[in-house]
């Protein structure tokens, strides 16, 4: 195996644990300390700090770090953020939700603002090192590593708070940031990084911030590849942010949560990040993106039905396979694809804005409405809506396809070096 591709795999894991701790292991933390569902599916919120990191990620394009910057730009900053991350989270670990609500919304804030900063550098450092024909194999086993590191992260926590407390399972989970500070010392500075002039006086300042979204939109069918990029995971992530709350309603425990999380999501989404390559491989990025979206869409109706079922071992076991196998393909070939879009001058600001804009609706909608129209409506109703709420991006995909704008709007990043994204 090729060197970036085992880079990506560790950068994955360390990209990962942040979002578990937020997403996973917090929300079931609170549901245990007896938190109302509403309060709780604000926590969503915190993942909101995610969709502004494009306003702060020409910083790790373009600001040098004293002394340290000496590594290289992308070492040097994956080294501090790390740090960072690392700090947040025991910050995470010392509150306590029934004493203090408030202080534990702001440690999740600046554990998510941490993890943003984090995913800006590591999502950098990936594109850059690899190649346009490794995008595939490389999202891949990002892919691996991601659910490799959430899902200790998530599970680790789990076991040991309910074998000791909540302080300590958070405490130990900071060690997940340290393959990719390792990695980025060991490989050393991406081959691919362009180095853009210093940012020096406020025009330069102003160029560096404004450049890589001018250079975007500039693009033939930018807005509608935007577009896109903004509805295709609403119903994805309406699903994935309230699946612990469905576990924890159908009484499933702690240790059952873990078990089928680990072991049937795991080795499915193993599957899938398998099935994903050989796809991309054989049926090109293109149609393999669009069997992606269907996937995720037809994903959601699986955890409609586990909640029609009630408290089922097999139910939780099939709903927890088949979406960890639509997002272990999806995390191939879209990721992949978003990667390819990026302008190498640019990559850490233009894979920001793309990530942040793909989760950012969905977010929000979790934060703001999600529990309480679970309240209302029910979870069975609740997962069939963000089934129809995936469609758009279906559609939108399908019409990109067919007038040759998913080509037109490739970057540099799909372009220069070994192989070609558009192939």
């Amino acid at each position: 195996m090729e060197k970036e591709s085992v880079a990506a795999f560790m950068l994955g894991v360390s990209s990962g644990y942040p979002f578990a701790l937020l997403a996973a292991t917090l929300t079931t933390r609170l549901a245990q300390d007896g938190i109302e569902k509403s309060t709780i599916t604000t926590f969503a919120l915190a993942f909101f700090v995610y969709n502004l990191k494009p306003l702060w990620a020409w910083v790790i394009d373009g600001v040098s770090l004293p002394v340290i910057g000496r590594l290289g730009q992308r070492v040097s900053w994956m080294l501090v953020v790390g740090l960072l991350v690392m700090a947040a989270n025991l910050n995470l670990a010392l509150v306590d939700p029934k004493a203090d609500i408030a202080a534990t919304a702001l440690a999740a804030v600046l554990m998510g603002l941490a993890g943003a900063t984090f995913d800006i550098v590591i999502d950098a450092y990936r594109i850059e090192t690899l190649k346009p024909y490794q995008l595939g194999t490389g999202s891949g086993m990002s892919q691996y590593g991601w659910r490799i590191g959430s899902g200790l992260a998530a599970s680790l926590a789990l076991v040991v708070a309910a074998r000791l407390d909540w302080h300590l399972a958070y405490a130990v989970c900071a060690v997940f940031a340290l393959p990719a500070m390792l990695t980025a010392l060991i490989v050393g500075e991406p081959e691919r990084h362009k180095v853009v002039r210093d940012k020096k006086g406020m025009a330069e300042i102003w160029a560096s911030i404004a450049g890589p979204f001018a250079e975007f939109f500039q693009r033939k069918g930018a807005f509608l590849v935007l577009a896109f990029i903004l509805v295709h995971k609403i119903g994805d992530t309406l699903a994935n942010l309230t699946f612990r709350l469905l576990f924890d309603d159908l009484g499933f425990s702690n240790d059952e949560i873990a078990l089928y999380d680990v072991g049937i999501g795991f080795w499915a989404l193993i599957i899938g990040v398998f099935v994903g390559g050989v796809i991309y491989a054989r049926m090109g990025l293109k149609r393999s993106v669009l069997i992606a979206l269907v996937l995720m869409a037809v994903s959601n109706l699986s955890f409609a039905m586990l909640a029609a079922a009630g408290h089922s071992n097999l139910g939780m076991a099939l709903a927890i396979g088949f979406e960890n196998f639509a997002s272990g393909y999806g995390g191939v070939v879209v990721v992949a694809y978003f990667s390819a879009l990026c302008d190498l001058r640019f990559t850490a600001a233009q894979y920001a804005l793309i990530s942040a804009s793909a989760s950012v609706v969905g977010r929000f909608l979790t934060g703001t409405t999600a529990g309480a129209l679970i309240e209302a409506v029910g979870y069975v109703n609740f997962y069939l809506a963000t089934t129809v709420a995936a469609l758009p991006g279906i559609a939108i995909f399908a019409v990109m396809m067919t007038t040759g704008l998913v080509d037109d709007a490739m970057g540099t990043a799909g372009e220069v070096g070994e192989g070609d994204a558009r192939d």
